[in-house]
């Protein structure tokens, strides 16, 4: 009746101080956004929905999740089964095992990722949303109850007054009839007595509001400690997260380094009639905007004197840079050299790079001061 009577504004309602009110808008401020990210989370760690609505039943069943094979790995074992079937001795095969493996050691590190995610950052929050939040709700939910009550009894306390008053203000008996005023008397006894017990209601719910207020008034305090918790949590999930794109970076690095090492290889094999691969054109185009070196005519070979791009091997002492056409590259990556051959590169360093007739265009001659060696284009960003 008293909820009602305060939506048609009808009765009055007990107003909670401004802090408090501040407090509640807070709590629940922070109930929808911990929503809004959990679940935004739980989508970035399971882009698949049916995936996930999976995850959740088995955890409301109170079962183990059963394990889920990563998109990386199962793109790592077709990638095997390939190279089996073409023959693991082709250099198609030998690339898809290099970059199946490479895919299996991204999906690892992708299920380490979700895993620590998990505990780490989602586990908190939707102990908060399960638990804390939940507590602080059934509260709230007595304070109103409480807040009504109070109400109720105070309409009540102004009716049992405003009647008793009424009585001993206008007595209802004549002179003539002194029966009226004994039944006068008796009602205004009665509205006294219904005072007293008004007020005792009173005195008994304002104590029992007073009471659950301070208590949730602790609880929504509380609030502050559940965002320095979630706080410590968010740099957990960064530095999961961080851990896990270096490993990415790292592996597809060394995977990179791989494949520019033995694209030469690749595209000179006699076996091999089909064109470079993909991911070594984009560089092989770059290289083919140097400026043109004049062609050189081929020495017929002497005895005892090597022809180096006759032969196909590079003695970085007798290469002699073209009058025209060097250019300067700044390198991308750290390479180790294979053999004497190429010319070692440190990332972000400047050398001078140049084209031979013949050679592999996935390729170019290095110059570094007095160093001199073959360097691989994908490592490269040519400068105009």
């Amino acid at each position: 009746l008293q909820f009602t009577e305060e939506k048609l504004g009808q009765a009055e309602k007990t107003e909670l101080d401004a802090h408090f009110e501040n407090l509640l808008a807070r709590a629940d401020s922070t109930k929808n956004w911990t929503e809004k990210i959990l679940r935004q989370t739980e989508v970035l760690l399971q882009p698949n929905p049916s995936a996930r609505v999976e995850e959740f039943l088995y955890e409301k069943l109170d079962r183990k999740v059963p394990s889920r094979v990563t998109n990386g790995e199962l793109l790592a074992q077709y990638m095997t089964e390939a190279a089996n079937d073409f023959g693991p001795g082709t250099p198609y095969g030998k690339t898809l095992i290099k970059v199946g493996e490479t895919q299996r050691r991204l999906g690892a590190a992708e299920r380490d990722f979700i895993h620590s995610a998990s505990i780490n950052f989602l586990t908190p929050l939707r102990n908060f949303l399960e638990g804390d939040w939940r507590t602080i709700s059934k509260e709230r939910r007595i304070l109103q109850n409480r807040r009504l009550d109070l109400d109720a009894c105070k309409a009540r306390l102004k009716k049992a007054k405003a009647a008793e008053a009424k009585a001993a203000a206008v007595p209802d008996f004549q002179e003539t009839r002194p029966r009226n005023y004994v039944l006068s008397a008796s009602a205004s006894a009665l509205w006294s007595d219904e005072v007293e017990k008004a007020e005792h209601e009173l005195r008994l719910t304002q104590t029992e509001f007073d009471r659950q207020a301070e208590v949730t008034r602790l609880l929504l305090e509380g609030i502050s400690s559940t965002h320095v918790n979630h706080l410590r949590c968010l740099h957990e999930f960064v530095e999961s997260q961080t851990n896990y794109y270096a490993q990415c970076y790292q592996y597809m690095l060394d995977l990179q380094k791989q494949l520019g090492r033995f694209s030469g290889t690749f595209v000179g094999n006699a076996e091999s009639t089909s064109p470079p691969p993909a991911a070594t054109s984009p560089p092989a185009v770059a290289a083919a905007t140097l400026p043109a070196v004049p062609t050189i005519p081929v020495v017929p070979t002497i005895v005892g004197v090597p022809n180096t791009v006759a032969e196909g091997v590079l003695n970085p002492n007798e290469v002699k840079p073209p009058a025209s056409g060097t250019r300067k590259a700044r390198v991308l990556y750290d390479y180790e050299a294979a053999d004497s051959t190429e010319l070692a590169l440190l990332a972000d360093e400047m050398i001078t790079v140049y084209s031979l007739p013949g050679m592999d265009p996935d390729w170019l001659i290095g110059e570094r001061g007095n160093q001199k060696g073959k360097v691989p284009v994908t490592y490269l960003e040519l400068l105009s």
